[in-house]
């Protein structure tokens, strides 16, 4: 750790998906059966994606930033940034576009939705106990800043077995503007009683960068096992690693 920083932080703070976990694995998937569920309540067929895409689900894609043909969320797309909240906002106007009255695209909104399970479709990129673990026995706090909300985080960080090192979290839902605005940043400063200068911001894109350098964290470190490749975060970032792995 002081070879990669020269200093010992006395506070990490790592983004959740794309960062601790595999991000395409949940949302892939998650957005793929939420278009599914869509074609199902609009009464549309769902063709095979690379043959014929029915009109909602190519919007779907398009909007929230999902390349189906090859199964990958677009880096800084909605579905990489977006909390839960501003998602289903989104596909209640998408439906609403799509030919649907305000009311009735509410109505279909509220009958598909559903949220990604947070424990099955949770793969770490690496061994995020022993990491957790080790930067703890090292006394250096551990926080996460994500942009899903808090019940899945916890629940998700109860499965990976790190919810024991995590010293605080600060989620989308918590009511405070989301990356690349500081204020999840600095609201973890207040709460854990560390300043920003004494603080490392740990993620997989720029959104997460752009937060550290914004509340004007002591170092910003990008990560290879999100969405985004190493030249775009280069310009942003301190310091880029394969994965959290790095860390130890």
């Amino acid at each position: 750790m002081l070879s990669l920083l020269d200093f010992t932080p006395a506070l990490i703070v790592f983004d959740k998906d794309g960062t601790l976990i595999d991000f395409n694995f949940m949302w892939a998937s998650w957005i793929a059966e939420l278009a599914q569920r869509l074609e199902h309540a609009t009464h549309h067929p769902l063709t095979e994606l690379l043959r014929q895409q029915p009109p909602l689900t190519e919007l779907l894609y398009h909007t929230l930033g999902y390349d189906a043909a090859n199964a990958r969320v677009l880096a800084g797309a909605p579905l990489a940034v977006c909390s839960m909240k501003t998602l289903r906002d989104m596909t209640t106007d998408i439906v609403w576009r799509s030919g649907f009255s305000r009311a009735d695209a509410e109505r279909i909104t509220a009958q598909v939705w559903f949220v990604p399970d947070p424990v099955a479709l949770a793969h770490p990129v690496a061994d995020l106990a022993q990491i957790f673990s080790t930067l703890h026995a090292r006394g250096i706090r551990l926080g996460v800043a994500t942009s899903d909300d808090r019940a899945p985080t916890q629940a998700t960080l109860d499965a990976l077995g790190i919810a024991p090192y995590v010293d605080a979290l600060v989620c989308a839902d918590d009511g405070l503007p989301n990356k690349p605005a500081p204020d999840m940043l600095l609201h973890l400063c207040r709460t854990l009683d560390v300043s920003p200068s004494q603080m490392v911001m740990v993620g997989d894109a720029v959104a997460d960068l752009e937060m550290g350098r914004n509340a004007q964290v002591a170092r910003v470190m990008g990560v290879m096992t999100g969405l985004t490749d190493a030249r775009e975060l280069a310009p942003h970032a301190d310091l880029i690693l394969h994965s959290v792995a790095d860390l130890i």
